[in-house]
């Protein structure tokens, strides 16, 4: 099958990924006992989550001019891969320490379906942060829809992200899962605002 197939497969398991992604990663789960997605699907859903949360980091700093949202493109990307990969290892670890079975690839397309899932949420908001940001041009109301649409945005990841490894495992406690979450919430806050993407002049 050429590449150009099985990149076609890839952007349609997406698709599958961001509607149902109890199935989707289920069946990668399963794939040595039936067909499973393509492991093509790793850097395509990677891609996916990249240019979405470059696109809203651009919104977010449109305040600033071409140079702030350049800046905004890059950051926002950058502070989000740095949040998922400094916790990820912490997670697929001690998840396995607590009992759990997964292997490293499950682990990873859970984290990266949920990655993915969480900028597609970002995209649909870019229309809520660019008219607010033109209509009430003030810092404290960017300030303000910024951080709803990322806490909107993150109390979708966790129940995408939840529902998905309850799916993977489901005798398997979440108590952990919902921990590292909130870790690498705090990451990617902490991250977010040393990138200065929360700076909003008055």
């Amino acid at each position: 099958m050429s590449l150009t197939s099985d990149l076609r497969i890839a952007l349609h398991e997406v698709g599958v990924a961001l509607r149902r992604p109890e199935e989707f990663t289920t069946r990668w789960r399963d794939r040595r006992l039936t067909p499973g997605p393509r492991p093509l699907i790793f850097p395509v859903l990677l891609a996916n989550a990249v240019l979405g949360i470059a696109a809203y980091g651009l919104v977010m700093r449109l305040h600033e001019g071409w140079d702030g949202m350049l800046g905004g493109l890059v950051k926002a990307p950058v502070a989000a891969g740095l949040a998922w990969a400094l916790a990820l290892p912490a997670l697929y670890i001690l998840n396995s320490a607590l009992g759990s079975k997964l292997d490293a690839s499950t682990t990873l397309l859970a984290a990266l379906t949920t990655v993915s899932f969480g900028s597609m949420a970002l995209m649909a908001s870019i229309p809520i942060t660019w008219f607010f940001g033109l209509a009430l041009p003030y810092g404290l109301v960017r300030l303000a829809v910024n951080l709803l649409v990322f806490v909107g945005v993150g109390i979708c990841m966790v129940d995408v992200f939840l529902r998905t490894m309850k799916a993977l495992e489901p005798a398997h406690s979440r108590a952990y899962a919902t921990l590292w979450l909130a870790l690498v919430g705090v990451i990617g806050a902490e991250l977010m605002t040393l990138f200065s993407l929360f700076h909003f002049d008055a």
